[in-house]
C-alpha cells in the first residue's frame, strides 16, 4: 500500500487545488510515481477522461501535475449545481440524477462512502503516494456525520492532514486554531499541522505567530507559501469570477501586432467551463473581461457565451439585461460572437428542453440555424477534426443535441464534412470545450475575429498554451519546493500523523478527550 496526504483548507477557495497540484509536481520530479484524489467535488467546470468519464477539472489538471493520465478513479463523486438547493450527482464519471442537497446529506453520501474508499485504495495500489484534496472546511460541523471528502476518507485511509489557510482573507492563525478545535478527538490525531498560502511580506514578521500557534496547538507549520500572480488555474467554481475588469491574467508581453483585441465573456448563470477563454487570455495583447452589462458589449472586439448548467436560464437572463438585444445587433453588424456548448445552444433558433428545466419549447436567439433538442443521456466524448484548416482538439459534455439546418460548418473531419457546430457570418458556435488550447485554430481564430473587427491585431507565432500549462504546473511545485518543509512533508506522507498529538478543546460537539 502506498503512503498518502489530505489536503484540507479552513475555507473554500483556501487553495487547496493549487497546493495538491503542487505537491503532486513536487514529488513526480523527485521520481515518485503519485496520484491526485478527490473523493467529492462540487464544481461545474469539469472534463472528460479517455475513458469517457466526467471528472472536476482541477483533479485533471492535477493529475497533469502528477504526469498521469486522470480517471474517474481521481474524483469520484462530482456535484454539478443546477440551482441552490439541487445538483446533478456524477458517480464515477456518469450522471446518475438530480438530487437536493438535503437528499444528498440526508443518507446518499454515506452510502457512497464505500465507493470512494474503494477507489482510492485502487489507487493506492498503484502509485507510491496519493494526494488527496479536501472540501470546504473540515470543520462544518453539521455535516461531519455524513462527510466524505475531509476527515471521512482521512479517517478511513488513516491518512494525516494539512491544513490551508488563505493569509490574504487574514484572521489565519484563528481559522487554524478554531478549524482543529471543532474537529472530534479521533480527527484531531490526524490534524498534522498548517500551510499558510499567499503570504505577501517579511515572513520573519510572520513566526512569532507560527510559534504560537505551535504553542498551543502543538503543530508545526510546514511552509508559508508566497502570493503568487497567474496561478488561478483550473478553478472549481465560477461563481468566484470577479466582474469589472480583467480576470484572467493576459500575458504581459506587448501585442503582437498594432493593436490589443478585447474579449467579452457573457457572465451567465450556472456558467460551467468557463476555463475554456484561458487559451485566450494567454495570448499576448488579448484582453479577456467577464462583463454581466449590455454596455460592456460595445467595445469588444469579440463576445463569448460560455457554457452554463442552465441553458434556459441563462437565455432568460441574456434578454433581462439587454445582452441578448446587444448580441443580436453585433450579429447584425457583422461583429464576432461565439458560443460554446450552452452558448452555442442559446444562439440556436429554439431549444426543446425536457431534461434540464423542464422548460419544453422555448425560442432562442435565432442567430445561428441549429435547433436543439436535449436528451436524457449526456453526451461525452473527447472530438478530434479540424476548423479554420487547423488540427483541432476538445471535449464535449452536454444533454443538448443539435440539429444543424444550414450555415457553413465549423468544426470538420478534415474533409469539409461537419462534425460539430456551423458559423453563420461572424457568429460561431460549438459543443466543443478546449478547443481554444490547439494554438493553430486558436490563432487562425484570432486572425479572422481581428478583421471582422477592423483590429490590426496579430496573434504571435509561437504560444504554446500546453507549455504555458506546464510552466504554471512547474511553478506550483516550485513553491512547495521552495517554501514548504519537503521532507517533513515526506515524513507524513510516508509514515502518517505523528503519535501523541494533543487534543484542543472543546472539540466536536459532545466529543470529549
Amino acid at each position: 500500500m502506498s503512503g498518502g496526504l489530505l489536503v484540507a483548507g479552513t475555507t473554500s477557495d483556501a487553495g487547496k487545488s493549487v497546493v495538491t497540484a503542487g505537491i503532486c509536481r513536487w514529488l513526480v520530479r523527485r521520481g515518485v510515481k503519485v496520484a491526485p484524489f478527490k473523493a467529492q467535488n462540487m464544481s461545474l467546470n469539469s472534463f472528460v477522461t479517455r475513458e469517457g468519464a466526467e471528472i472536476g477539472r482541477a483533479q485533471a489538471m492535477q493529475a497533469q501535475a502528477a504526469r498521469v493520465e486522470p480517471t474517474a478513479l481521481m474524483n469520484p463523486v462530482l456535484l454539478k449545481p443546477g440551482s441552490d438547493r439541487s445538483s446533478q450527482v456524477v458517480l464515477m464519471g456518469r450522471a446518475v440524477g438530480e438530487m437536493s442537497a438535503r437528499g444528498y446529506h440526508g443518507g446518499r453520501q454515506e452510502q457512497l462512502l464505500s465507493t470512494v474508499v474503494d477507489c482510492l485504495e485502487q489507487l493506492r495500489g498503484t502509485y507510491d503516494a496519493v494526494i488527496c484534496e479536501g472540501a470546504g472546511s473540515p470543520a462544518e460541523i453539521n455535516l461531519r456525520r455524513t462527510d466524505i471528502v475531509n476527515m471521512g476518507i482521512a479517517r478511513a485511509a488513516r491518512f494525516p492532514v494539512v491544513i490551508v489557510g488563505d493569509i490574504d482573507r487574514g484572521g489565519v492563525f484563528a481559522s487554524f486554531f478554531g478549524t482543529t478545535a471543532l474537529l472530534a478527538a479521533e480527527d484531531q490525531a490526524l490534524i498534522a499541522g498548517y500551510l499558510v498560502n499567499k503570504f505577501r511580506g517579511d515572513v520573519s514578521l510572520l513566526e512569532p505567530g507560527l510559534d504560537m500557534l505551535r504553542d498551543l496547538t502543538g503543530r508545526p507549520t510546514y511552509g508559508v507559501l508566497p502570493f503568487a500572480h497567474g496561478l488561478g488555474i483550473d478553478e472549481e467554481d465560477g461563481l468566484r469570477v470577479s466582474l469589472r475588469g480583467t480576470v484572467r491574467e493576459s500575458a504581459v508581453a506587448p501585442p503582437h501586432g498594432e493593436d490589443v483585441l478585447r474579449v467579452a465573456v457573457c457572465a451567465v448563470p450556472l456558467m460551467s467551463n468557463f476555463t475554456d477563454v484561458d487559451a485566450l487570455a494567454a495570448e499576448p495583447g488579448v484582453v479577456v473581461r467577464f462583463v454581466d452589462r449590455a454596455e460592456e458589449l460595445t467595445d469588444a472586439d469579440l463576445v463569448v457565451v460560455p457554457g452554463t448548467r442552465g441553458t434556459v436560464k441563462a437565455l432568460a437572463w441574456l434578454r433581462e439585461r439587454g445582452l441578448a438585444d446587444a448580441l443580436l445587433r453585433r450579429a447584425a453588424e457583422g461583429r464576432p460572437v461565439l458560443g460554446i456548448c450552452g452558448g452555442y445552444q442559446l444562439l440556436g433558433e429554439h431549444i426543446e428542453d425536457e431534461v434540464e428545466s423542464r422548460a419544453g419549447h422555448v425560442d432562442a436567439l435565432g442567430l445561428l440555424p441549429v435547433r436543439i433538442r436535449f436528451d436524457r443521456e449526456k453526451t461525452l466524448a473527447r472530438p478530434v477534426g479540424e476548423a479554420l484548416g487547423a488540427p483541432v482538439e476538445g471535449y464535449e459534455i452536454h444533454h443538448g443535441v443539435a440539429d444543424v439546418r444550414g450555415g457553413e460548418p465549423f468544426l470538420t473531419d478534415g474533409r469539409g464534412r461537419r462534425l460539430d457546430g456551423c458559423r453563420s457570418g461572424a457568429v460561431w458556435g460549438t459543443h466543443w470545450h478546449g478547443s481554444l488550447e490547439s494554438d493553430a485554430f486558436r490563432r487562425r481564430f484570432l486572425t479572422a475575429v481581428a478583421r471582422a473587427a477592423g483590429r490590426r491585431f496579430v496573434p504571435a507565432p509561437d504560444t504554446c498554451f500546453a507549455e504555458l500549462r506546464e510552466e504554471q504546473l512547474d511553478r506550483l511545485g516550485d513553491l512547495i519546493e521552495e517554501h514548504a518543509d519537503t521532507d517533513a512533508l515526506w515524513r507524513l506522507i510516508e509514515s502518517g500523523a505523528p503519535a501523541g498529538l494533543p487534543f484542543i478543546a472543546p472539540g466536536a460537539p459532545g466529543a470529549r478527550a
